[in-house]
């Protein structure tokens, strides 16, 4: 475990995926524990893909490729490659492995700081290669709800319109369920969850609060500069992911070009593409 401290919080990673693990302020733990029984994971890094393929595949310049649900970021080993009592720098490098997946040279950097009460994740993927580089890359943070998921609720800045789109397994179809009608708020139901997961593409407020319903905790997510917002639980588990994207799972009825994928993100040869999301810590 690499931890970083101030004096409000502490946070710790594993080099395995540059894994947020926990997250504690004032002793109260924030992030869910990877509990096998329900998830055993916590906050994986998704890239080069946000969900899933077709087949799990991808074509790209006239070549098939095998890339698994959420790319292979969180199950790679990242090297720490700086470090401060403050932040922490995780480093992954395209290699032999990878390129038998994802055909493009790069460097991908999770950078944690935290600043006060909030924990700053930044990400840069910089184009090693020749050629304009495709991906995607998200979040997946799971936060601990000890009493549940109906006791919660995600509070927006703005007033909001949200349609959840329809899923076929791990694909997007083209129904689309009415979530927030007009409302700066939303309360969670295990329904929500009872297929998979309620995928906002689009999404006008630029952060949101998750809160327990007598206002006795609370975080807030920036995610200026991601366009999807995810919300997902194991059905009835003692958690809830909020998953800032630039990516999305396939659509039925489209191919599998990879350049063409909804949702891809483009980054020139020799460039660095960067976005940041913010966890603060409320109450």
């Amino acid at each position: 475990m690499i931890t970083i401290k101030n004096k409000y919080i502490t946070a710790g990673f594993e080099t395995l995926g540059a894994e947020l693990r926990t997250l504690i302020c004032n002793g109260r733990e924030y992030i869910w524990q990877a509990d096998p029984e329900w998830w055993g994971k916590a906050c994986p890094v998704m890239f080069p893909i946000c969900g899933g393929l077709f087949d799990d595949e991808f074509i790209y310049e006239g070549k098939t490729y095998h890339l698994d649900k959420h790319g292979f970021a969180w199950v790679s080993e990242f090297e720490v490659e700086e470090k401060s009592d403050s932040s922490v720098t995780f480093l992954l490098k395209s290699n032999e492995e990878t390129l038998k997946s994802f055909p493009f040279n790069f460097e991908l950097r999770i950078i944690y700081t935290l600043v006060g009460r909030q924990l700053q994740v930044r990400n840069e993927v910089k184009n090693l290669g020749k050629d304009t580089m495709y991906f995607s890359i998200g979040s997946h943070e799971g936060y601990a709800l000890p009493e549940g998921i109906e006791e919660y609720e995600a509070l927006f800045p703005q007033k909001e319109t949200l349609y959840a789109c329809g899923l076929d397994g791990n694909f997007i179809n083209d129904e689309r369920t009415l979530i927030v009608d007009n409302s700066d708020k939303l309360s969670f139901k295990k329904e929500h969850f009872a297929i998979d997961a309620l995928i906002f593409p689009e999404v006008v407020s630029r952060s949101v609060i998750l809160q327990k319903k007598d206002g006795s905790r609370a975080i807030r997510v920036e995610f200026d500069g991601f366009f999807n917002l995810m919300f997902w639980q194991e059905c009835g588990a003692p958690f809830l992911c909020i998953e800032p994207w630039n990516g999305l799972p396939d659509v039925v009825g489209e191919g599998k070009d990879f350049t063409k994928k909804i949702g891809i993100q483009e980054v020139s040869a020799g460039s660095t593409y960067v976005r940041t999301h913010n966890i603060e810590i409320l109450k």
